[in-house]
């Protein structure tokens, strides 16, 4: 019908390597370039509507953390009814102790851009809170301690204590830098004595850091909570207490890759034009990572109804 709006489909993809650095990893460029070949052959992404972040040599977008989060919010802002937003980040991931009353022992999870600027599940929380009714948003995060990285998001496929099939396990490189990693490192950038890693970031990056940094916690516990049961979709590589795992060229078989991303793209294949729900990519993702000897278990968090939506929102024309 002329002059009928198209739902638009719009992606940001992030692959953090870390080249000649301590916490180099080699797949996770690799990762989003195949799902960038993917969204647009399989799930009719115009490229135009994709923006690609790296810190591949050359590259002209650099992850950074205020790069990411100007990439998202410019996507969440141009956001209407019934667009999907998909973010699929590969990288490292870390866990920052919580600060919440009552939970001395929690942890809270985050994401660790090339400059260390973290994005945590705070960040996440208020993305997904801004999103018009109608629009969903989609993240893929094959990083460590990915559970949970959208704040108060209903688990739907959670922990799972089965050990892979194989007896020989296959480990790769833990995409995580712990904590007390990114701390020494942010002390020696901003020579501010003090073990409050929030203290760093913000002398560091002011405005740019993550909102778990700069309001108090009454504050984030207002301003975060989910305003209805929202639109957030998380597929995370790994629970929030697991590593996942980035594969070198000589483990990967000649190729570097992530292990959930990679499985992903495996499910995708086995089951070329057909509709699959959020559920079935990732429990189906969870076998293949058994299979193949992964000590790592995707999980999924969203509310019911996305559950069984189709990842992506795959289009009538796909199905068989």
């Amino acid at each position: 019908m002329e002059g009928q709006k198209q739902n638009k489909k719009v992606a940001v993809l992030v692959g953090c390597n870390y080249p000649n650095t301590s916490n180099e990893l080699h797949g996770c460029i690799n990762d989003v370039l195949a799902m960038k070949e993917t969204l647009v052959k399989r799930f009719e992404f115009d490229p135009n509507n994709i923006e690609l972040l790296t810190d591949a040599p050359h590259s002209s977008s650099l992850p950074t953390g205020a790069n990411i989060k100007q990439a998202l919010a410019n996507m969440v802002d141009g956001a209407e009814a019934g667009d999907a937003l998909f973010f699929h980040y590969s990288g490292h991931g870390t866990r920052i102790p919580s600060k919440k009353r009552g939970h001395p022992f929690r942890h809270e999870e985050a994401i660790v851009p090339c400059d260390f600027n973290l994005i945590t599940d705070l960040d996440f929380r208020q993305l997904v809170n801004k999103l018009p009714k109608g629009a969903g948003m989609t993240i893929l995060s094959d990083s460590c301690h990915s559970g949970g990285l959208i704040d108060k998001e209903k688990e739907q496929i959670g922990p799972s204590s089965l050990l892979a099939e194989n007896s020989r396990l296959r480990l790769g490189t833990p995409k995580t830098i712990p904590f007390e990693s990114i701390l020494q490192h942010l002390s020696s950038l901003s020579k501010v004595n003090t073990t409050d890693m929030g203290s760093h970031l913000v002398e560091l990056f002011g405005s740019e850091a993550s909102l778990r940094f700069r309001l108090p916690q009454v504050d984030l516990d207002c301003l975060l909570e989910p305003l209805r049961p929202d639109e957030g979709i998380l597929l995370s590589g790994c629970q929030a207490d697991e590593t996942s795992a980035d594969m070198s060229p000589n483990e990967g078989g000649g190729r570097a890759y992530g292990a959930f991303s990679n499985a992903v793209q495996t499910v995708l294949k086995e089951h070329p034009g057909k509709k699959l729900s959020n559920s079935e990519v990732v429990i189906m993702a969870r076998k293949i990572l058994q299979s193949q000897g992964f000590e790592q278990h995707p999980c999924l968090y969203c509310s019911d109804e996305n559950s069984a939506a189709a990842f992506l929102c795959q289009q009538q024309s796909f199905l068989t």
